[in-house]
């Protein structure tokens, strides 16, 4: 089959396309036909190499799938060939404490599709039966393909990690991205007033007509004083952070009385600088955030196909063009999600 995959850790330029084995269907598993991958961060990290993943090479990416199923294996109940999907990418194993306690995204053997094993950056992919979720027909595969990773992320971040309530504030960092636009629509859903921080007149208009209701330039601005100016010198109850080192004493600083800050990445750098005596003495709470279970995937699922929430397609490209794909995310050029079509 067709697909596109990296033979070796490095830039851009290690992205090539070409023939690639053909997934066979097991017990319990489906092979579906891709009709659209979006890409994320999270390739972009993998190409480059994670210390500590050791991957099987070549490798293909593409964590975010939609398409429709070509094969339906052994043991696997209530799916047909033909039937429209999208693919949950948390893999997890069933059977260990967390597992059995449904925090899927805390399994000892978590694995994320496109990152641990091969993913969707190709004709076909096989996964668990478990990991589909059907889309009706008038749900086009690119918008469906730009769902799962980052909606799932951002509602486990936003509404169970971070406890966000009708009625409360929230500040989005990064707010051009896959998930931080995901975040944006669920904050609004929810009930909460929505502050953004993006780069670049352009992408301040974009993010205001995602319905986020104040929308600061960090190239422009101390966003961490203007959050103050607008909320009265109060603060915001949430702060959703996926920049990490380069943001961190902002966004704490962002904070009101006992408020909240969520991180699920850190694209600047790990190493974010804490000042201890203005966590306890405001009493903040940081929490962490990976992923998502598979009843908080169904969930935010639902409102998409119910038209709810909107993922944002950036940019549409064929799969040949893999490695300018890579070079637009990697150089900050998408908003939403840039989507890959075989």
């Amino acid at each position: 089959m067709y697909a596109a995959y990296f033979r070796r850790h490095g830039g851009p330029e290690v992205m090539e396309t070409g023939e690639a084995p053909e997934p066979v269907v097991a017990t319990g598993t489906v092979v579906v036909s891709v009709r659209a991958v979006a890409l994320n961060h999270l390739d972009l990290w993998v190409r480059r190499g994670i210390p500590g993943l050791a991957l099987d090479l070549p490798h293909i990416g593409g964590s975010d799938v939609a398409g429709v199923i070509d094969e339906v294996g052994p043991d696997v109940d209530g799916w047909e060939v033909g039937d429209r999907v999208a693919l949950n990418p948390s893999l997890w194993c069933g059977e260990c404490e967390w597992c059995e306690r449904g925090e899927h995204s805390l399994c000892v053997d978590f694995r994320i599709l496109g990152e641990h094993v091969a993913g969707g950056t190709a004709e076909r992919v096989r996964v668990a039966a478990r990991n589909l979720y059907r889309i009706p027909d008038d749900l086009e595969f690119r918008v469906a393909a730009a769902a799962p990773l980052a909606y799932q992320t951002a509602w486990r971040a936003l509404k169970t990690r971070g406890g966000l309530a009708r009625g409360d504030s929230v500040l989005v960092t990064g707010a051009s991205g896959g998930v931080s636009t995901a975040a944006i629509q669920i904050s609004k859903l929810l009930g909460a007033r929505v502050l953004a921080v993006t780069s670049g007149p352009d992408n301040v208009s974009r993010v205001q007509e995602l319905g986020a209701d104040v929308v600061f330039d960090r190239l422009e601005t101390d966003f961490a004083e203007d959050v103050k100016a607008h909320t009265e010198g109060r603060g915001v109850d949430l702060v959703l952070d996926s920049v990490g080192e380069a943001t961190w004493a902002q966004c704490l600083r962002s904070l009101s009385r006992l408020g909240r800050m969520v991180t699920y990445g850190a694209t600047t750098g790990p190493r974010g600088a804490v000042e201890i005596r203005h966590m306890f003495w405001k009493q903040i709470s940081v929490a962490g955030s990976t992923m998502a279970t598979r009843s908080e995937f169904e969930a935010v699922m639902q409102h998409v196909v119910a038209g709810d929430l909107a993922p944002v397609v950036g940019d549409v490209l064929p799969l040949s063009a893999i490695r300018e794909a890579h070079e637009a995310l990697e150089a900050g050029r998408v908003f939403g999600k840039l989507v890959l079509e075989p």
